[in-house]
């Protein structure tokens, strides 16, 4: 539909050049006028503002004038008619876009919030969107939100308003990822997010030591500071290369890469009987292995013992390349 628009603008301007050259050519060779005074007659003539010729015109110029009139209506009609259509469609479109997002904003639930769209709440959507897990963006930048909006679910307006929040549907979501550049921002996020959904598991970015505090105390349940893990991340490159290229390893997506996926007892106890992890025996079932166990408690048991007891809700950490991980997400239906 953009497209239809364009050339028909493109054919309205076309036209518009055509009529003002044809009456500039017309008015030099038809009534013997210079280039300025066949410049001049032609504005006066096709704009019908009524000011006099610069000299009488002969019987040919005056029929060149009546059809330069009437040409000129036409297309400055058409003209008109096409920049109208345009701007009227392009409200509707984006009136209808809206509508769109806020219906499908209403039908989520259990969903991430992350609020602006920088380089850390780019690389969350990122792997957010490689996980399939349903996400909406806070964004009050008109130019990043058209830039994207056909990859990501954006809501337009400041994070730190609680109306935008709800409008993201803060009381139904189960994550927010507070991404914003500057940490006091980030600290009215998260005291605002808190009071509006106490259960919401919110994680923080921060770039100082005294904000991480700050923004546990205001309700983040995690603190990230990028700057710190990227200094730390190449200083380990240093000391122990190999193993962080291998860790490096985990995080990057493809069909020969090695995944970790989080799995919740509940979901094997209907089809074995989990007493223990050897009652799973998901490496001769799917080839994943399992490195870290999750006590109801929160505690994390790292390569825990196979005749370790299994208790409700709690978790076990698999490790698997991504055809193993869809074996064991087939297998279990599990919801990945």
């Amino acid at each position: 539909m953009i497209r239809l628009f364009r050339s028909k603008m493109y054919l309205a301007l076309a036209l518009t050049v055509v009529v003002l050259l044809s009456g500039v050519i017309g008015y030099r060779y038809i009534s013997d006028y210079n280039w300025l005074d066949a410049l001049y007659m032609t504005i006066i003539t096709v704009t019908t503002v009524g000011f006099m010729e610069v000299k009488p015109l002969d019987a040919e110029s005056k029929i060149f004038t009546v059809m330069l009139i009437i040409s000129s209506v036409i297309i400055f009609s058409f003209a008109l008619s096409v920049i109208t259509e345009y701007i009227l469609s392009r409200n509707s479109l984006q009136l209808l876009k809206k509508k769109k997002v806020k219906n499908q904003i209403k039908s989520m639930s259990h969903h991430v919030i992350v609020c602006g769209f920088g380089r850390n709440g780019m690389q969350a959507a990122e792997r957010l969107k490689a996980y399939k897990r349903p996400f909406i963006v806070i964004e009050r930048d008109k130019e990043i939100i058209e830039k994207y909006e056909d990859e990501v679910l954006f809501v337009e307006g400041d994070a730190n308003d609680d109306n935008v929040l709800l409008e993201a549907g803060v009381e139904r979501a189960s994550y927010l990822i507070a991404a914003l550049p500057d940490d006091a921002d980030n600290l009215f996020v998260v005291l605002s997010a808190r009071q509006l959904n106490k259960g919401l598991f919110i994680i923080s970015r921060a770039t100082k030591i005294t904000s991480q505090k700050k923004l546990e105390l205001g309700g983040a349940d995690k603190v990230i500071m990028p700057d710190k893990i990227g200094g730390d991340h190449m200083a380990s490159l240093v000391v122990i290369p190999d193993l962080i290229t291998f860790m490096d390893q985990l995080s990057m997506e493809g069909e020969h890469t090695t995944n970790l996926e989080e799995v919740a007892i509940e979901d094997f106890s209907d089809q074995v009987e989990c007493n223990s992890l050897r009652d799973l025996d998901l490496r001769r079932k799917t080839g994943c292995t399992i490195i870290g166990y999750i006590e109801p408690n929160g505690k994390y048991i790292i390569n825990p013992e196979a005749d370790m007891p299994l208790k409700p809700k709690s978790k076990v950490i698999v490790l698997g390349r991504p055809e193993q991980i869809r074996k064991l997400n087939e297998m279990f239906h599990i919801q990945s």
